[in-house]
């Protein structure tokens, strides 16, 4: 289901603005300007020259017609024939100009939304439904391309040819031309009145699509857990609300620009009945020629079009200032590398930079220190997640962290790559604060594998060296796959070129961590974060998996998240997390005699006020654990 609380349902703005939201685009818009203008201008053109029809048609009846002068007929076929078709070779004119500048406005929009979006925090991701943003790179932009090429531009279009049509209604006869411009002030009236309203649907409609696509793309993503769990019915009833709400909203839409072109076409098509009514009249009393008024009605009849499209031509703008609004809502989202610039060169007070070899340092290694974390959507009276780590591995140590479930211990590892930002405290490599760190020169000294391993859609080789540097060839890879115990990839039909499919889901689960901890090693990083890497491997796996894995440990600093006493026993020391503070740190055996909560953890047993305070108890416990996983 979409998430509720994503800030992409938030309404509108009050206030807002549909020429200030589109001006956003100029950025974008700048590079083809040229090229828009000059469409624009052979729009005017080609619309002006329809409204000559009128004119050569005032000359045919008053001259040639009335005179019996078929010569003079023809002349007159010509020139509108004439005029026809450099009306079309002009519109075609236009749309050459615009289709391809407007492809490369949306290509770029488009680019610049999915790298920004690679660069927004992972907290950013936390928050949004992944299908408010997929529609905002395909709808929302198809939109905009749709406002740039016709809406924009005929909105120009129309208001000239209105103006000039107006003139020439006014210069054939001033009392008719009065007469349509009667309509003029009731239509402005009601298009204002309708303009809010109109905004405020369609920005909940396009918000819907988004809630829409969420579904869809998590129905299509999660269909084993649906098909396993007998939940096709609940998934199409939600889709089935979600479309029912939308068509609401969109039939709303539909109400509201029925009301506005009911007023913008039956008030025109009034004032035209009326002038020919009273033109009619005037002929017959010989006010007026015939010429005149056949003229003047072919003028008004040609400004029908220019006048009746304002509406959907409004209702198009309000909808893409509406789709501008929601791409920039993301947009205007703070990067990742934003406060980088600010952050550089921050480190302790006093502390000296890094040295060139960092394991020298007595500082040096992974330390955290006076850690805080709270995530920024959390209430301001929840507690941090995080507080009061202080923590140091030493370079080249292997250092375990183990925690009761929801202790804050994968979160605790997302910092150190800056998939979160701290808090409070600082985190250093080597003694340099990462904060103060390029995140590509950080992300190429640390190497992580999570607990839920994702593969993309491309082949086992391009997702393992995706970890390593852009030269890494085969025999990297087929390192990484030895150490991670992923020989099965060379039993794949096309061995390591096959393709493994959406997220991975073509192969075990097993084989998906194997894959991910392989790309955690195939860089051969100075710094290892693996979140319980082997937690979906068999025991005898896991066991080939911690053998070759230990030969990679003694060459790296390394944080590893365990669950199990094997796990454990890879590492130098031990450090407890509990209550999202480091509750103790020390070898394997150390805390398994000196500490309960380990124990007791390791032990995977009950416990119960009785037996926690009976410590000897619980170490029997522990040590006969340990043993047997030693075992």
């Amino acid at each position: 289901m979409p998430k509720s609380d994503a800030p992409a349902s938030a309404a509108p703005a009050e206030g807002r603005s549909t020429v200030r939201s589109l001006l956003r685009l100029w950025p974008y818009v700048r590079p083809v300007r040229a090229r828009l203008v000059t469409a624009a201008v052979v729009a005017v053109v080609a619309s002006c020259t329809g409204l000559l029809f009128p004119l050569v048609l005032k000359w045919m009846v008053d001259g040639p017609v009335a005179d019996g002068d078929g010569a003079g007929v023809w002349l007159g076929a010509l020139l509108l024939l004439a005029l026809g078709v450099t009306e079309a070779l002009l519109f075609g004119l236009r749309r050459w100009l615009v289709a391809r500048p407007l492809a490369r406005v949306e290509a770029s929009m488009r680019a610049d939304l999915f790298r920004h979006l690679q660069r927004l925090p992972v907290a950013f991701h936390d928050r949004w439904a992944s299908g408010q943003l997929l529609s905002r790179g395909t709808t929302d932009l198809m939109l905009l391309r749709m406002f740039l090429a016709f809406p924009l531009t005929f909105l120009l279009v129309n208001g000239a040819t209105i103006l000039v049509g107006v003139v020439i209604l006014l210069g054939q006869d001033f009392l008719l031309g009065l007469v349509l411009l009667a309509p003029v002030a009731p239509m402005v009236i009601v298009c204002a009145y309708y303009e809010g309203r109109y905004t405020a649907v369609a920005r909940r409609a396009q918000d819907q699509v988004g809630d829409l696509t969420t579904v869809v793309e998590e129905s299509v993503l999660g269909i084993r857990i649906i098909k396993g769990f007998g939940r096709h019915r609940s998934q199409a009833r939600a889709f089935r609300e979600l479309s029912h709400t939308l068509r609401g909203t969109e039939l709303a839409k539909a109400r509201i620009l029925a009301a506005i072109y009911a007023v913008i076409m039956s008030l025109p098509e009034a004032a035209i009945g009326a002038a020919l009514v009273l033109g009619t009249v005037r002929v017959a009393d010989g006010d007026l020629s015939a010429g005149t008024l056949v003229a003047f009605l072919s003028t008004a009849l040609a400004l029908r079009w220019p006048v009746e499209s304002i509406g959907f031509l409004l209702a198009m703008t309000q909808e893409s200032a509406t789709a501008t609004e929601r791409y920039f809502e993301v947009m205007d989202a703070k990067p990742e590398g934003a406060a980088d610039a600010c952050a550089v060169g921050r480190s302790a007070e006093g502390e000296p930079a890094a040295s060139t070899d960092g394991r020298t340092r007595p500082d040096g290694g992974l330390r955290f220190h006076d850690v805080a974390f709270r995530y920024p959507d959390a209430p301001p009276d929840a507690p941090p997640v995080l507080s009061g780590i202080d923590l140091h591995i030493r370079p080249g140590e292997t250092m375990a962290l183990v925690g009761a479930t929801g202790s804050g211990k994968t979160t605790l590892t997302a910092l150190v790559p800056r998939l979160h930002e701290v808090s409070g405290g600082r985190i250093t490599l080597d003694g340099e604060d990462i904060t103060g760190m390029d995140r590509e020169r950080l992300r190429t000294l640390v190497s992580v594998a999570f607990e839920e391993p994702t593969l993309f859609s491309a082949t086992v080789g391009e997702n393992v060296l995706m970890g390593a540097e852009e030269a890494a060839g085969e025999a990297e890879l087929a390192r990484a796959l030895d150490v991670a115990q992923a020989d099965f990839a060379h039993a794949l039909p096309q061995g390591t070129d096959t393709q493994v499919g959406e997220q991975g889901l073509s192969l075990s689960g097993g084989q998906r961590q194997r894959l991910a901890l392989a790309r955690a090693v195939v860089g051969r990083p100075r710094f290892l974060v693996l979140d319980d890497p082997l937690s979906a491997l068999d025991v005898h796996t896991e066991a080939l998996v911690e053998a070759a894995l230990r030969r990679v440990l003694a060459d790296t600093t390394a944080l590893i998240v365990a669950h199990r006493p094997s796990t454990v026993q890879l590492a130098d020391r031990v450090a407890l997390l509990s209550g999202g503070r480091i509750a103790a740190v020390g070898t394997h055996q150390e805390l398994l005699r000196e500490n309960v909560e380990y124990a007791w953890l390791m032990s995977g047993a009950d416990t119960t006020d009785d037996t926690t305070d009976d410590t000897a108890d619980n170490t029997v416990t522990a040590d006969r654990t340990a043993e047997e996983a030693a075992r």
